[in-house]
């Protein structure tokens, strides 16, 4: 009773200390892109969207509607969801093993780094997350016994699930596997209530099949096959290697244990201990398997969330069976790696520090600046004429600006990255797609920090054919310009003339991070496209330092064929930094590029290193 009294006042204190944390942090936090363009969906309610079903675009709205226009109002329907789950594990595992281990195992949920952040981003694994412990509760109880109330639960987890995520057909998927090879699992689905709450489970997926159905299939084509390149990389294996940091090493063994004690036969409540490891196992096994044939760079780091659930519903009977330095080493370290999931979110929701990781991998850009480009689009758009509609670049800033501004209508241009995160057929379907014939003037706004650079002329080049020259723009910097926007007043007649491009610039000397003293050489190149640079203005710090010595022949063509700047192959620049009269420690080298039609166009800055 002792041990029972302990590990429910440890539950909850650690509930309303993860609770408390994360509605402080999502108040702070900035939206994420993905999040502003599921608020945009909500300010278009329909029953399903190219990139999903509709659940999560519901939940964005009602909490705009119950809360006001804010980032916290927004995220509230996630937050209570993620505040729900670890009661439901509480619940699930306390019936099959006991008040202790129930009670531990809803701790452990709110401390594995994974699960204890749920809820803080308004995304679709939040609902999803929750649809499935519904049914995994709903399926145990089913094992035991068929009842209507059991079913029902089952229906609604089933329900949740399919209007949440393609990916949920996954966990369907999982859940008939580890039945199918349980006798007490198939004597269940022979039972008519279960293939009712089933039935409920398929209607759920109707408004989904009917959108895709009326858009050729786009949203189905893109999460199955345009998504993801269906051939073996070996880049996979980094998938497997940051799972055991994601849920800590400790808790990751125990998990596994889990699964491997699901494969074994036994009876009494050793099936649900089986079906508890072979839900888990077989869908946390078969999404690393996928790891190496979808796209790397897009399969999330979340995706075996809901497997991990339902092996943390046994791991503490587990756990418990460890010497116990292990098992407290396991606490810890889950303790230890939820503390290092809110101080990464912590530092994404602080410009101070946000700026520190600047030009670091881990570097949260899709988090940053926003507020400052939506004050420049206001102060902008007051000097325009009435009635000047704003144009994004492409469907983050569309999305992100639009809940800046409270508007979620605006226009954005067709881009890659529309293609690649399956919302182009969404933007259509709105009539937000802009081809860049104007009645009226528009405020343009690029992101060309969302653009490879490598690719970045020719995306230029690209706006220019819809919308013609591109005037002198406005330069919006976060973060040393590791975010960075580009404002154009587009007049209403397109104007005349060859492509002019906003400046591009590199640095060769000194390279990123590197350690100097006493005197050293800047050097570099810069070009505008067709017009040119009248000078380039280095600065240290933010401060000028003066000009460099700009037009030294050096022929950047074979780089870049398609470049029309007028003073090829004189572009490259040269300069000198006597670093005598700076501190020892980190600076920022940065370049201001003045073009001959006026603009002045402040570049990404790159650390450097005075010893």
């Amino acid at each position: 009773m002792q041990g029972e009294q302990r590990a429910r006042t440890i539950f909850l204190w650690l509930w309303t200390l993860v609770t408390a944390a994360k509605l402080i942090v999502a108040a702070r936090l900035p939206l994420f892109v993905d999040e502003a363009f599921y608020w945009q969906e909500g300010q278009h309610l329909a029953a399903a969207y190219s990139d999903l079903p509709g659940l999560t675009a519901w939940l964005a709205r009602l909490g705009v509607e119950l809360g006001g226009h804010h980032v916290l109002a927004l995220r509230l329907p996630f937050l209570a969801i993620g505040a729900l789950l670890p009661l439901l594990v509480v619940r699930t595992a306390t019936r099959w093993f006991g008040n202790v281990a129930g009670w531990q195992a809803g701790s452990l949920t709110l401390l594995m780094p994974l699960s204890a952040t749920l809820g803080l981003l308004a995304v679709p694994d939040v609902p999803m997350a929750l649809a499935a412990v519904i049914c995994l509760h709903a399926g145990a109880r089913l094992l035991h016994n068929v009842d209507a109330s059991s079913a029902m639960k089952l229906a609604l987890g089933l329900l949740i699930g399919a209007l949440s995520h393609y990916r949920f057909i996954g966990v369907i998927g999982v859940g008939f596997i580890a039945l199918l090879a349980l006798p007490q699992g198939r004597r269940m689905l022979a039972d008519p209530r279960v293939w009712v709450a089933l039935a409920v489970g398929v209607l759920a997926w109707l408004p989904l099949l009917a959108w895709n159905a009326d858009n050729h299939d786009a949203g189905l084509k893109f999460q199955v096959v345009e998504r993801h390149p269906w051939a073996f990389e070996w880049g996979g294996l980094w998938f497997l290697v940051i799972q055991p940091m994601l849920v800590t090493p400790i808790l990751c063994m125990a998990m596994w244990k889990v699964a491997l004690a699901g494969t074994r036969s036994g009876g009494g409540a050793r099936v649900q201990w089986r079906y508890f490891g072979l839900v888990g196992g077989v869908s946390t096994l078969g999404i690393f398997v996928l790891g190496f044939f979808t796209d790397v760079e897009r399969i999330s780091f979340h995706w075996p969330l809901p497997g991990y659930l339902a092996l943390l519903v046994a791991v503490p009977v587990v756990l418990n069976g460890w010497p116990r330095w292990l098992r407290r080493t396991g606490w810890w370290l889950a303790g230890a790696g939820m503390v290092l999931a809110f101080g990464y979110y912590l530092m994404a929701s602080t410009p101070a520090l946000r700026e520190q990781m600047a030009g670091s991998k881990y570097y949260p850009r899709n988090f940053a600046g926003w507020q400052p480009l939506a004050v420049a689009v206001h102060e902008e758009l007051r000097q325009m004429p009435e009635g000047t509609r704003v144009l994004a670049g492409n469907f983050k800033v569309g999305a992100e600006l639009g809940f800046q501004l409270g508007n979620g209508n605006i226009e954005v241009l067709p881009h890659p990255l529309n293609d690649k995160h399956g919302r182009t057929a969404q933007l259509a379907q709105w009539g937000l797609l802009h081809e860049g014939e104007r009645t009226a003037p528009m405020l343009l706004v690029l992101s060309p920090s969302d653009q490879r650079y490598r690719e970045l002329l020719e995306r230029y080049h690209a706006i220019c054919d819809q919308v013609g020259p591109m005037p002198a723009p406005r330069v919006v910097s976060s973060d040393h310009g590791f975010q960075r926007f580009l404002l154009f007043r587009l007049p209403v007649q397109r104007a005349e003339g060859p492509c002019v491009t906003p400046a591009m610039a590199w640095l060769d000397a000194p390279s990123n991070g590197e350690k100097v003293s006493g005197t050293f050489a800047i050097k570099g190149w810069a070009f505008k496209d067709g017009v040119g640079l009248a000078r380039v203005e280095v600065l240290v710090d933010g401060r000028s330092i003066g000009d460099a010595r700009y037009g030294r022949v050096f022929d950047v063509r074979p780089v870049w064929p398609d470049s029309t700047d007028p003073q090829h192959p004189a572009v490259g620049f040269d300069a000198s930094l006597d670093t005598t009269t700076l501190a020892p420690g980190r600076h920022w080298l940065g370049l201001r590029l003045y073009g001959r039609d006026g603009s002045v166009e402040q570049w990404q800055e790159q650390p450097f290193e005075v010893r």
